[in-house]
């Protein structure tokens, strides 16, 4: 379990290879903020979902502890208002983020109710439990590339070696050492296929509960479209598929083909403030030295992280 000595050892890590203190973590030339700025790596965030209640730690913890049926709007803003400042924030903003991560996953602590797969029913789990933190973790990185290969130019062999390093410092402000994750990408797309593979991802009851709740339940106005149902299924592993009970139809399929076809030609033709999101766009204004985000801005962080800026101080 990373505890929070384990964490603040990990930050200092942080802190002798980032960017610099306005700049952040990994600062305007990185791959990272290139990747995270666009608005339709969201597109992939269903996926991402998916295969984190695909590990039925997570499934057991959300189930447990999370507001996701009663507040899927509010646990979107808690979820991206800690991660963004991570990615675009100035060091301190990150590392704050940090640490408020690790304490709330610090009070998500349970038994499993049921056994599934290799976790017996009884056994414990932990948020901050390395095994778990490595797999969110891998779900978030993996997924953004894929969702920016479907949309935009793919990455060279060389960019992603490079992505991988940074998301390695990302991991970083998690808790995970090096130690803890892949030396580089291939060893990285060894380990996802590895894991999509054996049985620590295993669907459990409580795991198709919370999918179907989110993708085709009892809300509609928050409902997924159909094509944004199909491409998030499409891009799951055929054995996950298949255990949250999502099938592909020629219908389906269709309607993703037009979406993307559509978003491909239309999307890369958006202007900057309306293709980014808010809080990279909040960090190029902090690296103009514009002290508050102009009203647009603002309004962009309303809709992403719930708050007009990622510095809480700025409410």
């Amino acid at each position: 379990m990373v505890t929070e000595k384990d964490l603040e050892a990990t930050l200092d890590f942080v802190r002798a290879h980032a960017a610099g203190p306005n700049a952040g973590v990994f600062g305007p030339s990185s791959v990272t903020w290139r990747i995270d700025r666009e608005a339709m790596i969201f597109v992939g965030a269903g996926r991402a979902l998916l295969l984190q209640l695909a590990h039925p730690w997570v499934a057991a913890a959300i189930a447990e502890h999370s507001s996701t049926f009663a507040d899927p709007i509010g646990r979107f803003h808690r979820t991206f208002g800690i991660v963004f400042p991570m990615v675009f924030g100035s060091l301190d903003q990150a590392l704050s983020s940090s640490r408020q991560l690790h304490r709330r996953h610090g009070m998500i602590i349970g038994q499993m109710p049921e056994t599934v797969g290799p976790f017996a029913a009884g056994s414990r789990y932990c948020a901050n439990d390395v095994p778990a933190l490595r797999w969110v973790h891998a779900t978030l990185v993996e997924t953004a590339v894929m969702a920016h290969d479907l949309v935009l130019p793919p990455l060279s062999a060389e960019e992603r070696d490079r992505y991988w390093s940074e998301a390695r410092l990302y991991g970083a402000l998690f808790g995970l050492t090096g130690n803890d994750l892949p030396a580089d990408w291939s060893g990285f797309v060894a380990y996802t296929k590895a894991m999509a593979q054996s049985e620590t991802l295993t669907v459990s009851s409580a795991a198709r509960e919370i999918a179907a709740q989110i993708f085709t339940g009892a809300r509609p106005w928050l409902r997924p479209p159909r094509w944004y149902r199909a491409l998030t299924a499409s891009m799951l592993p055929e054995r996950l598929r298949a255990g949250f009970g999502f099938e592909l139809d020629a219908r389906g399929i269709r309607s993703a083909d037009n979406a993307l076809r559509w978003i491909r030609r239309v999307y890369p033709k958006l202007p900057d403030r309306l293709r980014y999101v808010g809080p990279y766009q909040e960090a190029q204004a902090r690296l103009r030295g514009e002290a508050r985000p102009d009203w647009m801005i603002r309004c962009l962080n309303r809709a992403w992280i719930g708050r007009p800026q990622m510095d809480v101080r700025g409410k």
